[in-house]
């Protein structure tokens, strides 16, 4: 699924520690199916930093839950669980990260439901009163990578095609290799790089390992082997 970020720069590099804490799932990296979302929230931050703002496409593999192991929580609507939820993220007053989980995919709090938020947090409505005046709210939509583990689900769109160059290279070179050196079939090579945990971050480009030499990354899948 194709998933977007927006911001007042291009995303090259997720990190986690740099992502404000107390927000709607917690502190996280922040994205959405809607790409006219991102495209608003960019237009607000580049605004906000005088800059144009940029929308970073990323390619989020839902089939990688189970390769990393994924603790994952979805929530369908504005519920009262996903209230609870929110609030409890939402308090300023804990510290650290407040749930178990990996991912977390749900609606969003925007600035009109925030405001309703920080009502009901100060006990000026009722949870009742609060769900439905958000029930007819535009359909919003946010998934949260709240974990390194989680990340490893999510990777940058590469859309230069030097950097594919390179890849597919490193790729090529790669498979002769373990043709040559194991005696491997062209199907049994290509399943022991295309499904590794190796290839999954070459291919990721924030993390520059297609600057690397094609025998450091074949160092790095051998290792990963045990071969």
């Amino acid at each position: 699924m194709k998933v977007y970020h927006g911001s007042y720069a291009k995303i090259e590099e997720i990190d986690l520690t740099l992502c404000r804490p107390h927000t709607d799932f917690g502190q996280g990296f922040y994205v959405t199916k809607f790409k006219h979302h991102a495209q608003d929230k960019a237009a607000r931050e580049g605004a906000f930093h005088d800059t144009e703002g940029i929308v970073t496409e990323f390619d989020f593999n839902e089939s990688d839950f189970t390769k990393w192991i994924c603790n994952i929580k979805r929530f369908e609507g504005y519920t009262e669980e996903w209230l609870d939820f929110v609030a409890m993220n939402r308090d300023d007053s804990t510290n650290g990260k407040q749930h178990p989980y990996d991912i977390v995919e749900g609606p969003v709090a925007d600035d009109k439901i925030q405001h309703r938020i920080k009502k009901y947090l100060r006990g000026q409505i009722s949870k009742e009163d609060f769900l439905r005046q958000i029930s007819h709210s535009e359909k919003t939509h946010q998934i949260c990578f709240c974990t390194v583990n989680a990340l490893q689900t999510i990777k940058p769109i590469v859309d230069n095609p030097d950097i594919i160059y390179l890849i597919e290279e490193i790729g090529e070179s790669i498979l002769a290799a373990l043709v040559l050196d194991f005696q491997k079939s062209d199907a049994e090579a290509s399943d022991c790089f295309y499904l590794s945990d190796t290839f999954a971050q070459l291919s990721n480009a924030s993390t520059g390992f297609y600057l690397k030499s094609w025998q450091e990354i074949y160092k790095m899948l051998k290792k990963e082997l045990a071969i």
